[in-house]
């Protein structure tokens, strides 16, 4: 079995990928971690990533998905695994279908987690860290007792740059850009299944579930 899970930031992708991984028994690959998982040990494609990476360029598509295809065929995932956000563009799309056939695994879902904007807006300007000790709050949906103090340590809260409404925005942007057209493509191949990501998460989780019960 082999699930896509798609987003955009905020949608609670990495909420559900905890329950999917651990209900239905998958590995989970995150692009990001097999890269720098890649770069730390050393093999041959880490160390052509880690050529582009130093120099603070991205990672061609065509050797991210090399690497994805060598995480595929590792024995955790013989039951099959989820990718979280990956693929990003439809460029890796095309690169990982010409790969799959050498892994002998196939895409049997792509679920897409929708949330309205402004939804996805106050998700993630509303978050809140604090500086000492790491806790995460929301001014709205998990607010300390006291405001901007960290109920654990009592440490000051603040909000992360990548949390303001400038950059929330420009990463919206970004990934309309980039996912629009994969939505297509996989809507094309008949693998696309929108999850109504507004709700809470045990109804978000629900309707993920009676997508992939059928595998």
């Amino acid at each position: 079995m082999l699930i896509i899970l798609l987003g955009p930031p905020g949608a609670g992708k990495g909420t559900q990928a905890d329950r999917i991984v651990k209900n239905f028994n998958l590995a989970y690959i995150s692009t990001g971690d097999i890269l720098r998982k890649a770069v730390k040990e050393e093999s041959a494609l880490g160390r052509k990533a880690r050529e582009y990476m130093d120099q603070g360029q991205l990672v061609p598509d065509n050797l991210v998905v090399e690497i994805v295809r060598e995480r595929l065929v590792e024995p955790d995932c013989a039951n099959g695994a989820l990718l979280d956000g990956f693929p990003r563009t439809v460029d890796q799309a095309v690169f990982l279908e010409k790969v799959l056939p050498e892994t002998k695994a196939t895409i049997d879902r792509v679920l897409l987690i929708e949330v309205e904007e402004n939804e996805l807006i106050e998700r993630l300007t509303g978050r809140r860290v604090c500086c000492d000790c790491g806790a995460n709050y929301h001014v709205k949906y998990k607010s300390p007792k006291v405001r901007n103090v960290c109920d654990q340590c009592g440490g000051d809260l603040y909000q992360r740059d990548d949390d303001s409404l400038a950059t929330v925005t420009e990463r919206l942007e970004v990934y309309k850009k980039q996912t629009e057209p994969l939505i297509k493509f996989y809507q094309e191949r008949d693998l696309l299944y929108t999850i109504d990501g507004n709700k809470d998460i045990e109804d978000v989780y629900e309707q993920i579930n009676d997508v992939l019960k059928e595998l």
